[in-house]
């Protein structure tokens, strides 16, 4: 801008019409298709500035539509524009939260605005934050009030928060995202650990009285219990249906108590082991919220292969995943699960590797990552995956043959680093290290020691010459790759134990001489408490990540039925008629 604006003249009722946006820009218009996501940005980008000007009347409606999705009034307090905006639930749960310092050494600021409280119950955080009057986002500063609310109150609530922050001018830095929608500020650590503080402190204040709504239970009274005095019961009429229900039909479980777990019923193998206790044992009260980015590739093989993913779920499978219940593990493999009166072992290897597998064309080119502390040296991991397929075959010859194949293959994932790297967020450098992986799922990390097999897939199965072939190759070698596998440690805890003893010197040299010592096992307590993280830290995924992630973004295919992924151990109503008799 050559000169500072001006203020005009607007007759009353003035209409401004921006039509034909991006015109001459036909990459941009494609991605306009869908015009209900462009209204829903549209509506909140509104409902933001409505809260904050509130001094302006804003209303919002679709072409067509008879109601207003957004419509203020002037009010002459932000509280009265959220419930004008966002409702009397939001308002009403709100706390006003003030800031402010005169630091001369340079932090110099003013806050004010308003948080939720404890009784403020919703899936994803909001919020609306105006720096100088104009609506930003600051990603350093939502993250500390997450922080915040995460350590604060239970299950994790996410937060309502409406703030406007003043400051000079010159501590603004607005170059640094291409919208300049993101900021950041000068003193930005001092600003947030002062408002995080304050947030704290209105939390802890306010989480001494807390509302909950309390529902009517009607309790189904049994025969045995009832009293000779009732009145005699009238039979049922033709039409008319028991509200009882029957013994062989009843089911209780509790998925949120881990008191009602499997392990909680086996004793522990004595292995005259010192106690440990492993932070990994320790059962969360809560899951972090995740779900599905809304944003999807706009290329028409993934689209396609999604499309395929939907067409090929099994109803029957969707509705058992979606409201099982995790018991616990039988073995290595396969979970015990509950769905109704029905138990099921299911194997957690095949779910977790179709629920990567989906995941990763569903968050196709928006991953978060990974990044590796070292990076890892490509022909080296794919050298190392070789050799162990031939110590698995028993052939240890042909080095040289090994070593051009990983070359082979290092050049050639070299070449596609900048399509795995944009759509898959798999970084290779220009020195074939391998520095980045992609995020499938929140709070899950994979088992390293399965990067050489995983590249080594990537190299030898993926077909690059065809775009729908090779993203689906891609995605199900990510897909095996993040399958909660067993360990490559046997289980301490079962007849593995046998892979962490020892014999002792002594009792070696006494058998060695001919005489009848009991042999003495000692244990690597090194290896037995890493394979002893290791098998907790899958257990506790399995049931933490795996299955909460399941019952929102699976869907099984058909052939899960029959392939041995469910099998059917027990049924309520079959045992009933077994143990009737007795």
């Amino acid at each position: 801008m050559e000169h500072e604006p001006k203020p005009c003249a607007a007759v009353k009722g003035t209409q401004i019409l921006v039509e034909n946006l991006f015109y001459n820009m036909i990459a941009r218009r494609k991605t306009l298709q869908n015009s209900a996501d462009d209204y829903g940005k549209i509506v909140d980008l509104l409902s933001r500035m409505a809260i904050h000007h509130n001094n302006v009347s804003f209303s919002c409606r679709k072409h067509g539509a008879v109601k207003a999705d957004v419509h203020s009034v002037v009010s002459p307090s932000w509280l009265d524009s959220v419930r004008s905006v966002y409702g009397v639930s939001v308002a009403k749960n709100l706390m006003k939260v003030e800031v402010s310092s005169s630091d001369p050494s340079g932090c110099t600021f003013d806050m004010e605005g308003f948080i939720s409280n404890s009784n403020y119950v919703a899936k994803k955080t909001i919020l609306v934050l105006f720096i100088n009057d104009r609506l930003v986002e600051c990603s350093a500063l939502k993250r500390a009030i997450e922080i915040v609310y995460a350590a604060t109150l239970p299950k994790a609530s996410k937060p309502f928060v409406y703030m406007s922050i003043n400051l000079p001018r010159e501590h603004v830095d607005i170059n640094i995202h291409p919208t300049k929608k993101e900021v950041s500020l000068l003193n930005q650590e001092i600003i947030i650990e002062m408002i995080q503080s304050e947030v704290e402190l209105k939390l802890r204040s306010a989480n001494d009285t807390r509302t909950f709504q309390e529902q009517k239970v009607e309790y189904i009274q049994s025969t045995l219990t009832s009293s000779r005095s009732d009145p005699p019961v009238s039979p049922l009429l033709s039409g008319q249906k028991t509200q009882k229900v029957p013994v062989n039909k009843m089911v209780r479980t509790d998925s949120s108590d881990p008191a009602g777990r499997l392990h909680a019923f086996l004793q522990p193998k004595s292995h005259n082991l010192p106690d440990k206790v492993s932070s990994l044992s320790v059962v969360r009260s809560s899951v972090r919220q995740r779900r599905n980015p809304k944003e999807t590739a706009d290329l028409s093989s993934v689209q396609e292969l999604i499309a395929g993913v939907d067409s090929c779920c099994h109803p029957g499978l969707l509705e058992t995943v979606r409201n099982c219940t995790y018991v616990g593990m039988a073995d290595d493999v396969f979970a015990l699960v509950q769905y109704n009166t029905h138990l099921y072992l299911a194997n957690v290897v095949n779910l977790s590797k179709e629920l990567m597998y989906q995941q990763t064309l569903r968050r196709f080119a928006h991953f978060n990552a990974i990044q590796l502390s070292d990076p890892a040296p490509l022909s080296e991991l794919i050298l190392l995956a070789l050799k162990e397929e031939d110590l698995d075959l028993g052939n240890e010859n042909n080095d040289d043959l090994k070593e051009r194949i990983a070359e082979m293959n290092t050049d050639l994932l070299k070449e596609k680093t900048e399509m795995l790297d944009e759509y898959f967020s798999i970084n290779i450098d220009s020195n074939g290290n391998l520095s980045r992986l992609p995020v499938i799922l929140d709070q899950y990390t994979p088992d390293m020691d399965r990067v050489p097999e995983f590249l080594l897939c990537l190299g030898n199965d993926v077909e690059w010459e065809d775009e729908k072939t090779c993203f689906q190759g891609v995605s199900a070698a990510i897909g095996n790759f993040y399958a909660m596998h067993p360990p490559l440690l046997p289980n301490p805890s079962g007849d593995g134990i046998q892979f962490y003893t020892k014999r002792s010197e002594s009792s070696q040299d006494n058998t060695d001489l001919g005489g009848n010592v009991e042999m003495e096992e000692n244990i690597d307590q090194d290896l037995f408490s890493d394979a002893e993280n290791a098998w907790a830290q899958r257990e506790w995924s399995i049931q933490h990540v795996l299955f909460p992630s399941m019952r929102l973004f699976l869907k099984p295919p058909a052939a899960m039925a029959s392939n041995g992924t469910f099998v059917k151990v027990a049924s309520l109503e079959k045992l009933y008629k077994i143990f009737e008799r007795c």
